[in-house]
């Protein structure tokens, strides 16, 4: 991290999170972030649900959450990126205070709500960006407010779908009250049977995903993996926040919302284990949860991950951690003797379950 990073990160640990948060994507819009390019290494090059990446390294939902800074993320090293949760209305999400810095955890705590600019104003984005080699994809999400959110995520997919190289279908959410409810068998077969037929109509059909929580049973995956086949989505997210807060020492630990960073790590990676063993590896996985280095994220793509996201890590390494974490991964790969990142993919499963 260079030395004017550095201070930038310091100043914004002064302010309320949430406004750092919008003064980091206006430094990036601004040409104001140290940004090095994409890494595109022969080792790294791999394939997610058909899309070509130059990397394994993704942008997980919710940083970007209205596509404001498509172009400088474009160029900050990930080997894809994923904005959203948007929602068929605009929204101004929960109360606030609504993000928590866990400085002593390396974590945070929010319980924003999906609160997003809405459809037409993230799609008129996203139509309008240059296309390059990192893909772009959406996270969609559901009108608090909604009668039939099965309709919701179809509605943005519809909406937005010809402008995205992917969706993620996010019913993992703990700040949306009872959107978890969808992740149970019957009305998650329901919800993605929607999705797939909306999918099908448009003139570019786009790989799938669905975000799932940590904070379910082996039967819970089970049933997500079964359902997953049987819906023919291209692949799972593994893991959205988490509502545990078990080993947390930080002041801020006891508010509401969804805890990500650090502490999620073992959890998550533990899931996504899980779920390579039980699709055995007819579900390309995303890992994400808690990777602030280039060991979690080979960790992650050795417990079954073709790829890894990440975001917390940055709110205390800063968007220099990308290029170096995708470096160092190459080099662990070279170490090992895996010529090509897909080579990997879980390896090193058995160590988790």
């Amino acid at each position: 991290m260079s030395t004017v990073e550095r201070l930038g990160l310091a100043l914004l640990h002064r302010i309320d999170p949430e406004r750092a948060h919008g003064l980091s994507l206006l430094a990036l819009r601004s040409g104001l972030a140290p940004l090095r390019g994409p890494v595109d290494l022969p080792r790294l090059h791999t394939t997610l649900a058909g899309m070509p990446l130059l990397n394994p390294v993704g942008l997980a939902a919710g940083y970007d959450k209205n596509a404001e800074a498509l172009a400088p993320l474009s160029r900050a090293g990930f080997g894809f990126i994923e904005v959203g949760a948007a929602t068929p209305l605009a929204q101004p999400g929960n109360d606030r205070p609504r993000l928590f810095r866990l400085t002593q955890d390396r974590a945070a705590i929010n319980r924003f709500g999906f609160n997003n600019q809405g459809m037409e104003a993230i799609g008129a984005r996203l139509a309008a960006r240059t296309r390059g080699p990192v893909p772009v994809g959406l996270n969609l999400g559901a009108n608090k407010t909604a009668q039939n959110r099965a309709a919701d995520f179809a509605t943005v997919l519809a909406h937005c779908g010809p402008y995205v190289d992917f969706a993620t279908v996010n019913v993992s959410s703990p700040n949306t009250e009872r959107l978890r409810d969808l992740q149970g068998r019957a009305a998650l077969l329901a919800l993605l049977d929607r999705v797939m037929e909306t999918r099908a109509a448009l003139t570019r059909p786009i790989p799938v995903f669905l975000k799932i929580a940590p904070d379910l049973t082996t039967s819970d995956l089970e049933d997500i993996v079964d359902v997953a086949l049987t819906s023919r989505i291209s692949g799972i997210i593994a893991t959205n926040t988490t509502i545990s807060r078990e080993g947390l020492n930080s002041a801020n630990r006891g508010e509401a919302g969804g805890l990500s960073g650090a502490p999620l790590f073992e959890k998550s990676t533990r899931v996504l284990a899980q779920l390579s063993q039980l699709s055995q590896g007819q579900l390309p996985l995303i890992g994400v949860g808690g990777i602030s280095s280039a060991e979690e994220a080979y960790q992650k793509i050795r417990a079954g991950a073709f790829a890894v996201q990440l975001y917390t890590a940055m709110v205390y390494g800063g968007i220099s951690m990308v290029p170096d974490l995708a470096r160092g991964l190459d080099a662990l790969l070279a170490r090992d003797g895996f010529a090509k990142v897909g080579l990997a993919v879980g390896t090193g499963r058995s160590a988790w379950l």
